[in-house]
């Protein structure tokens, strides 16, 4: 059996092993993995948070390091895309069903129960926006920068398949192409499926909290499953007949609709206080970075920390796979010292623009005009939070519509490309995967998102990217180790 087809072969058997497990007995599913994810958090929560450090102080070396000017490509080769274009498509890249369920909702969570210290306080509000920031900020994007170079590298640089097993090759050497590198592709494949179906697992809890809220629609695992399958079908009706031009058309709408919902609340709601929100907390962020980067609790309750920014860090890793592929697909013939600030910047910074509108504007209203935010979030969940901010405006329920609806193409758009990298992953790095291929993985990370859900919702979904991220760790640190290897030979041939 070729090497692309034992991939595909086995990571579809165990994918479907563990789906089958959850369809078919979702309560012991629930059970056995929150067990797992107990233990992995209390014996390596710190494993966790050492990786995202290390890989953090990384990519923040090589921009000083006599590395910086290699290029991800050959020499003399010019970037595929104008530098405009390319930070568009990072903007994309750092866009996603996430971002919109927890753009109100994360900070108002942490506001009514910070880390430390009183809830509903300024101190708690100013420790919300430094959280959000924190975890959707520079550690996210330099776990996708140093998966991303890797495979860049390798792939156009090296001239090697654009697998995650080729990217450890001189580590590895020839067990990179054996068995040892099919394993490596495999638990890519793996962290990949479970850590896309989180998302679109959120995907699906917001738009039926958004029918719910705004139709009275019952908000039921029934109606999140009905949404997964009815989304699914569009999906794959796009997928299946090319229509690659409707997949950019949509690419294209999400940041437009994005922008339009920033827009919004930008200038109809606090603007002055969303300005210095987004500038204070910034300045406070990056003045408490080392602090929140090792802090882990261990003289007092550790659960905050595990349930928010262990959970974060495990999701990045397992979401390094699919991210990392497509911002290396868009960066061929960037040095590595432009590719690292372009990456770890651009949309650090958005996100923490995002969050400040956001989660400034649900702040404000919850302080200074007692909006009564908590109440419905705390009756309805999590998912209502976007949806309860836009009503206190004009013209919300409009906009509340046009927020379900970029989550729909947002959950389209990333299941069509996560079944491209997937695609790529189990066919020996063929840029081309056929439609069955894609077809399959597409059904795949819809059931897994279903079975998650079914199995235990947000927890569920939780649970399902810490699990998966755990192994693929490891192989991003060998990815790591790999490309300085590589550069070290590099550098020493041209002395």
């Amino acid at each position: 059996m070729k090497s692309g087809a034992t991939v595909f072969v086995f990571s579809l058997s165990l994918a479907s092993a563990f789906l089958i497990w959850g369809a078919l007995a979702p309560d012991q599913l629930a059970q056995v993995t929150g067990s797992i994810q107990t233990w992995l958090l209390d014996a390596f929560g710190w494993f966790y948070l050492l990786c995202a450090v290390s890989l953090l102080v990384t990519a923040v070396m090589l921009i000083f390091s006599r590395y910086g000017d290699i290029p991800l490509g050959r020499d003399g080769e010019k970037p595929e895309f104008p530098l405009v274009t390319w930070f568009a498509m990072l903007f994309c890249a750092g866009m996603g069903i996430g971002l919109v369920f927890w753009g109100a909702a994360e900070p108002s969570a942490h506001f009514y129960d910070p880390p430390f210290g009183s809830p509903e306080t300024p101190e708690a509000a100013s420790l919300a926006l430094q959280y959000s920031f924190f975890h959707w900020g520079l550690h996210p994007w330099a776990i996708y920068t140093m998966v991303a170079m890797c495979l860049a590298y390798f792939q156009f640089r090296k001239q090697e398949p654009g697998l995650i097993s080729a990217s450890c090759g001189p580590l590895l050497q020839g067990h990179a192409q054996g068995k040892v590198g099919q394993a490596i592709d495999i638990i890519a494949v793996f962290a990949t499926v479970f850590g896309v179906a989180t998302s679109l697992g959120f995907g699906a809890i917001q738009i039926s909290g958004g029918l719910s809220y705004l139709f009275e629609i019952p908000n039921t695992i029934v109606t999140q499953l009905m949404l997964i399958a009815v989304v699914t079908a569009l999906y794959m009706l796009s997928a299946q007949t090319g229509l690659q031009r409707g997949i950019k058309y949509l690419s294209n709408v999400n940041m437009v609709l994005a922008i339009a919902l920033m827009g919004f609340l930008l200038f109809l709601g606090p603007t002055k206080f969303i300005m210095e929100v987004f500038t204070s907390a910034l300045g406070e962020y990056l003045h408490n970075l080392p602090k929140m980067s090792l802090y882990l609790a261990p003289f007092d309750d550790s659960r905050w920390i595990q349930n928010w920014t262990l959970f974060y860090w495990a999701w990045w890793i397992a979401w390094a796979p699919f991210v990392g592929t497509f911002i290396a697909r868009i960066s061929r013939g960037r040095t590595v010292r432009e590719f690292v600030l372009g990456v770890l910047l651009v949309p650090s910074l958005f996100c923490a623009f995002w969050f400040s509108i956001f989660g400034g504007t649900a702040i404000s209203l919850e302080m200074f005009h007692q909006a009564g935010l908590k109440q419905v979030i705390e009756a309805q969940g999590k998912e209502v939070a976007l949806f309860t901010l836009l009503e206190q405006f004009p013209f919300g329920a409009v906009m509340s519509l046009i927020a379900i609806f970029l989550i729909g193409t947002f959950f389209i758009t990333s299941a069509d490309s996560a079944t491209f990298v997937l695609g790529t992953l189990t066919t020996n790095g063929n840029l081309n995967p056929p439609n069955s291929v894609k077809f399959t993985w597409g059904i795949v990370q819809s059931v897994a998102a279903a079975v998650l859900l079914w199995s235990g919702g947000l927890k569920g979904l939780q649970t399902g990217s810490i699990l998966a991220a755990f192994p693929f760790a490891f192989i991003v640190l060998l990815m790591v180790g790999s490309l300085f290897k590589a550069f070290k030979k590099e550098a020493a041939s041209k002395r």
